[in-house]
């Protein structure tokens, strides 16, 4: 561990497949589209089309893609409807709706700090 201030910061998970999956979710999750989608299925299960709409400049392919990531990381269920027409829901799972509080705890970060750090990308380039 590293010391920053007076807290013990830990750089990294000490575990190597933890450290594998903490590189992959930020990878995921930090993307261009995954936070956008994951705050549409915050409120309940929403079909493709409706998550297409609310996120502004999606494509369907990379849709497709960061739903299928979500999936596979086991954040997001994809649960298909046996109607005429078919009809797909995408929804958080309990995994999802654990990781809403880091993601707030950031947000506020950055509510609190962004300013500080508009201006030291404009200094630095």
């Amino acid at each position: 561990m590293t010391s920053l201030s007076s807290r013990a910061v830990p750089s990294t998970c000490w575990d190597g497949d933890l450290r594998t999956v903490l590189r992959g979710l930020l990878t995921t999750i930090g993307d261009k589209w995954s936070l956008a989608v994951i705050s549409v299925l915050v409120a309940g299960p929403v079909r493709f089309t409706e998550i297409q709409r609310r996120v502004d400049g999606i494509s369907h392919r990379l849709l497709t893609k960061t739903l299928r990531e979500l999936q596979r990381d086991g954040l997001v269920s994809r649960t298909a409807h046996a109607e005429i027409p078919p009809r797909v829901e995408y929804a958080l799972t309990p995994l999802g709706q654990a990781l809403l509080e880091p993601i707030e705890a950031l947000v506020q970060w950055v509510e609190q700090h962004g300013r500080a750090v508009l201006a030291n990308r404009t200094a630095h380039g």
